[in-house]
């Protein structure tokens, strides 16, 4: 037998003896009603599938199968379907009949049946309806070829099914195809996130996305360029979470995908740099400027030096905005990893100080940004503060001091403060945030939602 070919044959040799059994049940068929023929032929698969027979009465017990599957009644054929579906034994030209069958009939072998080969089903998906498509999307053993097909042909409803499938693995380059094909469906992006282990690439694909959805949304109630920045930076706190997470070996595809969405900014790059990690950096110059990362890691380690300067300018950072990232590089080199994500605080502010030391116009833009971004930071530092502060709380209480009582409004009884607030050591360094521009519309701050965030976090 060909090695391609299926181990199972088309049916059993028949004998030269006389066949009973086929003339015996099929007369007896012709009388029976479709509750007692879907019985019998449920007992004959038994019989076939389990009893010890000799080659002539398995070769007989095959031909009165393949003849019940021109039965007039649906129910009849479906009852053959679900008892040979799982069988590995089961007459492969019995299953290929059940399989071109209508839907109902059929969907028990479609699904489950080990006998249909690879080419079988691509045959079947390339000829069948969206409800075969979709119902062989959801069979549990896909073979490659059969999922790269649904892939390419299949409907919405089919590509939902397929990628809900969560018993099959689907490779990334086929995630991909089904995203460009489906990919500014909130739906399909919903449905994809429930997938466990989604690409980093993928999922920043979806975070560019629904940033777009956002900034449509936002827009009702702001400006259209604050909506879109909002919903930029909105973006680029869920691509840094994304790359901060995502396995070294991801990492060049996630930059290429941020590249051709166009998210690949200075802004997202200062920002990754702000929050301790260059790797985002790293992989950022080494796909813009073509030069090999160890080579690039090495300029990246010296900042100071006219080597990162020409990197830079290959790569196509502005000559402006290279002190930020020249400041950002080397407050890292003595920064302590933690483990938590975000823009952290104390970098954002070496960064602002080596800026506002220099005394350049041309910074303006750089520092409107970092004075965002310091703000963004204290913010999250504070919400952290509240929260430990709340956890470790003993009880339901105000301290003294900031109790509502007639005792703290009697200045000569009122507890004293033992630290004198109005005092600020010479050598502190000050936090002062500019103001917002008089014309800037007010809104509250906008984020992506928060069980996008979730489930992203969840499909790493």
């Amino acid at each position: 037998m060909h090695a391609n070919l299926p181990t199972t044959e088309l049916l059993p040799a028949p004998s030269c003896a006389k066949p009973d059994i086929v003339r015996r049940f099929l007369a007896w068929a012709q009388s029976a009603d479709a509750d007692a023929r879907a019985e019998g032929g449920s007992a004959l698969a038994r019989a076939y599938l389990y009893s010890d027979l000799n080659p002539s009465l398995r070769a007989e017990a095959a031909l009165a199968m393949t003849a019940l599957t021109d039965d007039p009644s649906l129910l009849v054929r479906r009852t053959l379907a679900e008892a040979l579906c799982r069988a590995q034994d089961a007459p492969r030209a019995v299953i290929l009949a059940l399989a071109a069958d209508e839907l109902d009939a059929a969907s028990a072998v479609l699904l489950h049946s080990p006998v249909l080969t690879d080419a079988d089903l691509v045959d079947l998906a390339a000829t069948g309806d969206i409800s075969l498509q979709t119902t062989l999307a959801s069979r549990s053993n896909l073979p490659p070829r059969t999922k790269a097909a649904l892939a390419e042909i299949g409907q919405f409803d089919t590509i939902l099914a397929l990628i809900g499938n969560l018993g099959v693995e689907l490779p990334a380059d086929l995630l991909g195809r089904v995203f460009d094909r489906f990919g500014d469906d909130a739906n399909f992006r919903e449905k994809l996130l429930e997938r466990p282990a989604l690409p980093a690439a993928l999922r920043a694909r979806i975070v560019v996305l629904a940033a777009k959805d956002l900034a449509v949304e936002v827009s009702q109630w702001m400006s259209p360029p604050r909506a879109e920045r909002v919903a930029r930076e909105a973006r680029d706190q869920a691509i840094c979470t994304i790359a901060s997470s995502c396995r070294p070996d991801e990492r060049t595809q996630l930059t290429r995908a941020l590249r051709a969405a166009g998210a690949l900014t200075p802004a997202l790059l200062l920002r990754s740099l702000l929050g301790g990690d260059r790797d985002l950096f790293a992989a950022a110059l080494t796909e813009l400027s073509g030069l090999p990362l160890p080579r690039v890691m090495a300029f990246v380690l010296e900042p100071r030096g006219q080597g990162f300067a020409a990197l830079a300018r290959r790569a196509g950072l502005k000559p402006s905005a290279l002190p930020a990232f020249r400041a950002a590089l080397v407050a890292i080199k003595t920064h302590v990893h933690e483990p938590s994500d975000g823009l952290k605080l104390s970098l954002v502010q070496k960064v602002i100080d080596h800026c506002e030391r220099l005394d350049d116009p041309a910074l303006a833009k750089v520092q409107a940004l970092l004075w965002r971004f310091a703000a963004e930071a204290a913010k999250a530092e504070a919400a952290h503060f509240a929260r430990d502060a709340a956890a470790s709380a003993s009880g339901g209480r105000l301290p003294p001091i900031l109790e509502f009582s007639a005792v703290n409004d009697d200045e000569h009884r009122a507890p004293k403060l033992l630290t004198d607030f109005s005092r600020v050591p010479v050598d502190a360094p000050l936090l002062e945030l500019e103001p917002p521009p008089a014309n800037e519309d007010q809104a509250p701050r906008v984020e992506l939602p928060p069980e996008l965030v979730v489930r992203l976090d969840d499909a790493a």
